[in-house]
């Protein structure tokens, strides 16, 4: 298991007092920190040094805080980010939340509370990493369906010939769809055991992102066979497995 001073966050920030500030404390905190000053960089950093966690500023110079984590999500990042904004608004919470970002920490703050919300969010992503290590049904090996390949190992499914890696976000919802197959999974229960969250002001961040799974399982989307709404209630998994190792 890593250590503190092995877990490095990325500050993409533009102000720069802030910048400095959070890297300090952090560094007290016993993290490593690398900064940016704009989303370009911040990107670059990324691809460079592989951070544990981002702490990602809405309005960034150039490229804004959400382009930066649309390109992340749309690239197949898992990278956990926590959006630090002033914008504390209910729609750009949902909005940050929906683009895949791990959690909102509203300007402005106290380092209590943010060297807390690092701490839940490194817990839960590391959590999710290593659920079902040791499950039979879950990043364990391979299942197979009719037409449906998962790699739980790899986090990839394979349809019609063609191998899509899913985001963690992708994996978990998918693992617990088929741990609970025939069963009808609440959006509720999905963002409990998913993002860690009881509370949210929508379950959309939901939804989109099995939109986004269906792309990627479904070979008709609009007409989905294997990831099935149960309209009033959730999402269900269809068909059984036909081999597994």
């Amino acid at each position: 298991m890593s250590t503190l001073s092995e877990t490095l966050i990325l500050v993409v920030e533009d102000e720069p007092d802030l910048r400095a500030g959070l890297k300090h404390n952090l560094e007290l905190e016993g993290y490593k920190v690398e900064t940016a000053a704009d989303g370009t960089e911040g990107l670059r950093r990324v691809r460079d040094s592989r951070p544990a966690l981002i702490l990602l500023d809405l309005m960034l110079p150039g490229m804004p805080g959400t382009e930066v984590l649309r390109h992340l999500r749309d690239t197949g990042s898992e990278t956990p980010v926590i959006i630090v904004s002033a914008r504390g608004q209910d729609g750009d919470k949902v909005q940050g939340l929906e683009l895949g970002a791990d959690d909102y920490v509203t300007k402005p703050f106290g380092l209590s509370e943010l060297t807390a919300r690092i701490r839940a969010v490194l817990r839960r992503t590391q959590a999710g990493a290593k659920a079902g290590a040791g499950d039979k049904t879950a990043l364990g090996g391979v299942m197979q369906f009719a037409d449906l390949t998962i790699d739980w190992r790899r986090f990839t499914v394979a349809r019609d010939g063609q191998e899509h890696q899913l985001s963690r976000y992708e994996a978990e919802i998918l693992r617990m769809l088929v741990e609970h197959r025939g069963e009808v999974v609440s959006r509720q229960d999905l963002l409990r055991k998913v993002w860690g969250y009881v509370h949210l002001p929508t379950t959309r961040t939901v939804d989109n992102h099995i939109a986004r799974l269906r792309k990627k399982v479904e070979r008709d989307v609009e007409n989905p066979v294997h990831v099935v709404t149960v309209h009033g209630l959730g999402y269900r998994f269809e068909t059984e497995s036909t081999e597994g190792t």
